[in-house]
């Protein structure tokens, strides 16, 4: 009888193994174990959607380059964003400019004792030997004091109120005009051969070479050219003049000429037939602004046409588009998602009253508006950085219909849920049922739609600064610094004016364009895992 009972016993403790075994088995996979299957949150599964998107990922990291660049890139810049770059340049600039006498020149104490009319009538009176004439009110006489040298008498004066010569009169020491008595005694003395003569109580000289010497002082000397600095603060001297006048003569078109505090300098004579005169430039070293300097250890992206360090513009241009762009869709989305939730929500007469507003907001011309509000500024010299506060309200106030209509259309299908009928039950205010349970389940949406939208905002504040509308000097944007291309010849020959904005421009906004449709992607729940 053991035999059987040893049997039933194996038998027996084979069966309680295989349960064992099994038990075993289910608890490996009880939900209740460390080792059950894991299951993601909504956040992580869109989390993992969106960093398995290569593309996305790739803008993700655009625009994180793009924001170092811009806001840390402009503190560790060794040069400030309206900072100026000079160098010194041998130019040959305009110094003096030569005419000679070949018809009268008019002396007098003032300009009004004998117009242009009375100047162009003693002409036709001197052809026709005629020996007064009329001009105006006044009837004028002359009489010939010598050669080529007139008086000209108003009425019955004894005293001439100007003179008719082709020789002028000038001061040897200083650019100050000489007394129109002055000149009077002077040139009637050398007309009549006179070696000296009396002004004002004082004996002056006339040398061989027409000098007039107070003393030792030569005070001033009679010639047929005219010599003139183009600088009023540029005093010519006699020598200068001579030296110049023989230069002309010799008709040499270039001399030199050693001043009292013994520098030389050079200078280049050029006839100019429009003025029937001679340019005299100078050849000498300028401080200039160093603009369009190409790129260099100094200057990695060169200057632009101000003399700024390109780079640094570059770095404060992102800073300030990247600002603009952030507060514009802010504000579009601050007004959108207040007037779609409402209007979502309520409905009704509401719900057609906001969305009349959003018509109007659609079918408002933003080009013009911008254009005739950037005039105004324009001509009220408003202050740039106002002028960007400005801006920045303008392209908000007049973008938020879309979020709006994007809010509205959402509501609409979420309130009718269970879970805003249960909210509803339990007495929970409106507003709080608006931007407590419906808003945050609009969120998603709206993340993608400020995305897309802040590449847009980009562009558009550039187009505006391109036209002279946006960001003004000194302030720097992507775009204004685009906008120094206005001339084919900074296009062709200074690429690194415009090819590292429009880079930055492009790159910044394809980047945003990605992650945006990455984000789209990643919070669609068709999508496939």
């Amino acid at each position: 009888m053991a035999e059987p009972d040893e049997k039933a016993q194996a038998a027996i403790d084979e069966a309680l193994a295989r349960e064992a075994e099994a038990q075993a088995g289910s608890e490996e996979y009880s939900l209740s174990d460390d080792r059950r299957v894991k299951t993601l949150s909504p956040t992580a599964l869109v989390v993992k959607r969106f960093l398995r998107n290569r593309v996305a990922m790739a803008g993700l990291i655009i625009l994180a380059f793009m924001f170092i660049f811009s806001f840390v890139g402009g503190v560790v810049s060794p040069y400030r964003e309206d900072q100026l770059f000079y160098r010194y340049d041998d130019q040959n600039k305009q110094y003096a400019g030569v005419t000679r006498n070949t018809d009268f020149r008019y002396i007098t104490e003032n300009d009004s004792d004998f117009p242009s009319v009375a100047r162009a009538k003693i002409v036709l009176a001197l052809k026709s030997g005629e020996p007064t004439f009329e001009a105006g009110d006044i009837t004028y006489r002359y009489e010939e004091v010598g050669e080529d040298f007139y008086a000209i008498y108003a009425g019955d004066g004894d005293y001439p109120v100007a003179l008719a010569t082709y020789n002028t009169v000038s001061n040897s020491l200083s650019n100050d005009k000489l007394p129109f008595a002055f000149q009077y005694a002077i040139l009637l003395a050398a007309t009549n051969g006179k070696t000296s003569f009396e002004y004002e109580g004082k004996t002056y000289t006339i040398d061989e070479a027409g000098s007039v010497m107070d003393g030792a002082t030569e005070v001033a000397y009679a010639s047929r050219y005219v010599i003139r600095a183009i600088m009023s603060d540029v005093f010519l001297t006699r020598m200068f003049k001579e030296q110049l006048v023989e230069a002309i003569d010799a008709g040499e078109s270039e001399f030199h000429f050693t001043d009292e505090d013994g520098v030389t300098a050079g200078y280049t004579i050029s006839f100019d037939s429009a003025t029937q005169g001679w340019s005299v430039m100078r050849s000498a070293s300028s401080k200039v602004f160093d603009t369009y300097s190409p790129p260099s250890w100094e200057h990695p992206l060169g200057t632009d046409r101000n003399g700024m360090d390109m780079l640094t513009r570059l770095m404060y241009g992102g800073r300030v588009s990247l600002y603009i762009g952030f507060i514009v869709v802010f504000i579009e989305t601050a007004i959108g998602v207040i007037s779609g939730g409402i209007s979502g929500y309520f409905g009704g007469w509401v719900d057609n009253l906001i969305m009349r507003i959003v018509d109007v907001f659609y079918c408002i011309p933003s080009l013009p508006i911008i254009i005739i509000l950037g005039a105004a500024m324009d001509a009220l010299r408003v202050d740039p950085q106002i002028r960007m506060v400005y801006l920045m309200l303008l392209l908000g106030f007049l973008g938020w219909a879309g979020v709006a209509r994007l809010v509205r259309g959402q509501i609409l299908s979420l309130r009718e849920q269970e879970f805003m009928v249960a909210a509803e039950a339990t007495g929970i205010r409106a507003s709080r049922r608006i931007f407590r349970h419906l808003i945050p389940n609009v969120i998603p949406q709206l993340i993608v739609a400020m995305t897309m939208n802040l590449g847009t905002t980009i562009i558009t504040e550039a187009t505006l600064s391109f036209l002279g509308l946006g960001v003004k000097f000194p302030f720097a944007s992507w775009g204004n610094i685009i906008s120094d291309v206005n001339e084919t010849f900074v296009l062709t020959n200074y690429w690194f004016i415009w090819i590292p904005a429009g880079v930055c421009l492009l790159s910044t906004v394809l980047a945003f364009n990605l992650v945006g449709d990455g984000l789209r992607d990643a919070f669609d729940p068709k999508m496939k895992r």
